[in-house]
């Protein structure tokens, strides 16, 4: 007598709380309430699972669901700060065509082969890309590097050394002003990175920091960029420890919690700014 007694009475609001294998006819008893202008509030926690609030329902198929994704961006923000890596990876691409007619000849006359080198790494939600640079080894590096290990500065994490003879004279100079990440002007106009954002790491640091470093993974929910609030505030290039690391993370995680088009902005700019200083420890 339930939809009697409201027809009858003043009922603003009706909490329905039944569980999911009762016999009742709950949608037919909902449309009747909406139509007679009544709130209805249907308790879904039949899984005896707390849900936080403001999480949106969804429908996938016949089933509806509601949704728990990690969003921290709106659209809005994500569309502006896509189309401000276009226009800027259009400007990125034209000064690295520029930079190419001047460098190419002299990187390919130390070490000839090939100008560009790529390297798989790992992106947003865990994404498989490649990301392009100018080579800046010989192209025995890897060889190379068997006969080095000894000498390895990083505890077995990644592989760095003091003067590494395998990176050439060209190479060391495009490294310390940046000039070998142009490339990835490419890889932000295809979609694959953005021109701010966590830097992409190689897939087996991915695996070996996700079990040792708390919240890494949540660095994955944006687009890895070529620059990044951790590269600007002294986390640039190799990290030497684990708290290093640690360190890197949680600036990647501040940046996501507070980004803004100001924010990538004003990166952009320190970026820039370090690399005219050539600053090996400040960007």
């Amino acid at each position: 007598d339930m939809l009697e007694y409201i027809r009858r009475h003043v009922v603003d609001e009706v909490f329905v709380h039944l569980s999911s294998q009762t016999n009742l006819p709950i949608n037919k008893i909902i449309k009747e309430l909406e139509v007679m202008g009544v709130t209805v509030d249907l308790n879904i926690n039949v899984f005896e699972m707390e849900i936080p609030v403001q999480r949106e329902i969804e429908r996938i198929g016949n089933y509806y669901t509601v949704s728990f994704s990690p969003k921290i961006h709106s659209f809005k923000q994500i569309f502006f700060k896509r189309v401000m890596d276009i226009v800027g990876a259009i400007v990125g691409l034209l000064i690295t065509g520029i930079v190419t007619v001047f460098l190419a000849p002299a990187l390919l006359i130390e070490s000839p082969g090939p100008l560009f080198f790529s390297q798989v790494r790992v992106g947003k939600n865990g994404r498989r890309f490649k990301i392009y640079k100018f080579r800046s080894m010989y192209m025995d590096a890897e060889e190379r590097k068997k006969e080095l290990m000894a000498r390895n500065e990083m505890n077995g994490l990644m592989f760095k050394m003091q003067d590494d003879p395998r990176i050439t004279k060209v190479g060391k100079f495009i490294r310390k002003t940046s000039i070998d990440e142009l490339p990835q002007f490419i890889n932000v106009l295809r979609g694959d990175m953005s021109i701010v954002g966590p830097r992409p790491h190689m897939l087996q640091h991915t695996e070996q920091y996700s079990k040792l470093i708390n919240k890494y993974m949540v660095r994955h929910l944006i687009k890895p960029g070529i620059t990044g609030w951790a590269q600007v505030t002294g986390y640039r290039g190799e990290t030497h420890s684990l708290s290093q690391m640690e360190g890197r993370v949680r600036r990647d995680i501040w940046y996501l919690e507070n980004w803004s088009l100001l924010l990538d902005i004003r990166i952009i700019f320190m970026t820039v700014w370090n690399a005219l200083r050539q600053d090996e420890n400040a960007y």
